[in-house]
């Protein structure tokens, strides 16, 4: 295992022991408030631990490259998974919660969790099958986007506008690593913006949510805003160190979702300025070491995965807590390995076992510093995998 990779994993063993205590402290009047164990959701978290290790040991293990000979697999099974969501006669498989159809069984499974591996598999795969297209418009990206926007489609009809745009801000960022031109994507973005425009008047509490950022202070907007109020009073009450471990008061039912969509806020009030700087920078680092995996990667498919799940880890974080500071309007993503949620917890340790795999094997085969076929170590002009 290369250095990066054995960074990578103490890396994400210090974020999860992180998550589970401040999920823990932001969760415990939650589960008590009903009179259960105040340990319930971590209980619940840490089953989600034991299947994410499961996935990470396996990925660790599984060569990397062959991702690319399953990925349509894996994006037929998101897409199904998606449409279950959305299909008339699946209601009972995937009810309404919260006036959206996201989850299966009652909220123990989120498809589009799971597509977001999908969406860089299948992107990575596809913009190496078409290296030499990728600058075309019509061969090369419009092919992509058709497919990627069936999962689009699919999550807007939830509805759930956020994953649609993360969706395809996945796709952007591994096509453009790709070659594709950016003057494509202006003139798609350009396109698109009526279409957008009419799903945000669709979706009314979409629209609700950015003129009640926009104007924060109005009190047309109060109602909206409360759940991002209260995140503020959190963090602005943390000061510079924090009120302690279990300490905070906007986690006794003051901040709605404060185990999860805003368990940031929660980290601001107990940690305070220094412990969400902390965590800002523990999360740098594992981006830092994700783009070193890239810029190591043996095949051009590894290296944009890796470009994928890392550019995937570092903006759900960076997104997240942008919304608990007041930066962004609310869009309900969780931190990944500190918030409440089984589905993105597993995801998380999905990709950062396919990114240790990635960083384990040494021998590169493109790029400037690819390694020589003749020298010791490669036979008959193929290069061995180096062991995990």
């Amino acid at each position: 295992m290369g250095i990066e990779a054995r960074a990578l994993v103490i890396a994400t063993a210090m974020l999860l022991a992180f998550g589970l205590a401040a999920l823990y402290s932001a969760s415990a009047f939650e589960a008590t408030h009903d009179g259960r164990n105040s340990a319930l959701f971590l209980f619940k978290q840490l089953s989600g631990v034991a299947v994410g290790a499961v996935f990470f040991a396996v990925a660790a293990k599984m060569d990397a490259e062959r991702w690319s000979r399953l990925s349509w697999w894996v994006m037929g099974l998101a897409i199904a998974a998606m449409l279950v969501t959305v299909l008339p006669f699946t209601i009972k498989i995937a009810p309404p919660i919260l006036g959206a159809r996201r989850y299966l069984y009652g909220g123990s499974i989120q498809p589009s969790e799971f597509a977001k591996i999908a969406v860089i598999l299948w992107t990575a795969m596809m913009a190496v099958k078409k290296s030499g297209q990728m600058q075309r418009l019509t061969k090369g990206l419009l092919p992509i986007l058709v497919v990627v926007g069936v999962l689009d489609i699919t999550a807007a009809l939830e509805p759930d506008l956020s994953t649609v745009l993360f969706f395809t801000l996945q796709m952007g960022i591994i096509v453009l690593a790709a070659g594709a031109r950016i003057g494509h994507f202006v003139f798609l973005g350009v396109a698109a913006v009526p279409v957008l425009w009419s799903e945000v008047q669709r979706l009314q509490y979409v629209l609700e949510r950015i003129l009640g950022f926009a104007d924060m202070a109005g009190a047309a907007h109060q109602k909206v805003n409360y759940q991002l109020d209260q995140s503020l009073i959190a963090v602005g009450s943390g000061g510079w160190f924090g009120t302690g471990f279990g300490e905070g008061r906007q986690a006794l039912g003051f901040l709605p979702l404060s185990y999860d969509d805003f368990i940031g806020g929660t980290i601001g009030e107990e940690w305070g300025f220094v412990g969400l700087t902390l965590l800002i920078a523990l999360f740098s680092v594992w981006g830092w070491l994700g783009f070193r995996i890239a810029a190591q990667a043996r095949t051009k498919f590894q290296e944009l995965v890796a470009i994928g799940i890392t550019s995937t880890m570092l903006v759900t974080a960076y997104l997240h807590i942008g919304v608990v500071i007041g930066l962004l309007p609310t869009t309900g993503l969780t931190l990944p390995f500190i918030s409440y949620g089984r589905s993105n917890l597993i995801l998380s340790f999905l990709m950062t076992g396919i990114l240790v795999n990635i960083g384990s094997a040494r021998e590169r085969v493109i790029g400037d510093r690819a390694t020589n076929p003749m020298a010791p170590g490669a036979r008959g002009g193929t290069f061995l995998r180096a062991e995990a």
